[in-house]
């Protein structure tokens, strides 16, 4: 069972921008056609790759499994806790939009989506993690303790790999 809801760490940097790129898709889509099932595989998706990663999610298996591969970038690998914290962030922002559609607050909806568009745009374009930092930011104030990612107290370790 644990093998089953099983984090990557490490993840490669360019899969995890190519699915940023991929929700970027699906909320400018959203957020254009306001054609509310597209909110369904987003939120599947999100829940799915803080699950397990890439390993039930079809954006995730879209991009590990046909996309990447056939790219020839080096592989970037970055620390796994942080990326599903940030997924954690994306599922928390998709299910909230999904429920304020379900409210019929479509305004507030819109705002959560676009702030979930901006995240997003920003991992994908820039390489810039708002959850990553969040993260980050989460464990020098000692609520996330050291031990739930000690590469990331570390990165000097990453660096001469």
């Amino acid at each position: 069972m644990r093998r089953f809801f099983s984090f990557p760490n490490p993840v490669d940097e360019v899969s995890a921008r190519l699915v940023a790129a991929g929700v970027v898709v699906m909320a400018v889509a959203l957020l254009v056609t306001q054609q509310w099932w597209v909110l369904v595989p987003l939120v599947f998706g999100f829940v799915a790759r803080v699950a397990s990663g890439p390993r039930w999610s079809p954006l995730g298996l879209l991009v590990t499994r046909v996309v990447r591969p056939r790219l020839s970038s080096t592989p970037r690998p970055v620390a796994g806790p942080p990326k599903r914290f940030a997924q954690g962030i994306g599922a928390v922002f998709s299910i909230t939009a999904t429920v304020l559609v379900l409210a019929g607050a479509i305004g507030a909806a819109l705002v959560v989506l676009a702030l979930l568009l901006v995240a997003a745009g920003l991992e994908s374009f820039a390489g810039y993690c708002l959850g990553c930092k969040a993260f980050a930011l989460l464990m020098r104030l000692g609520v996330i303790p050291e031990s739930v990612c000690e590469e990331c107290n570390d990165i000097s370790a990453r660096l001469a790999a």
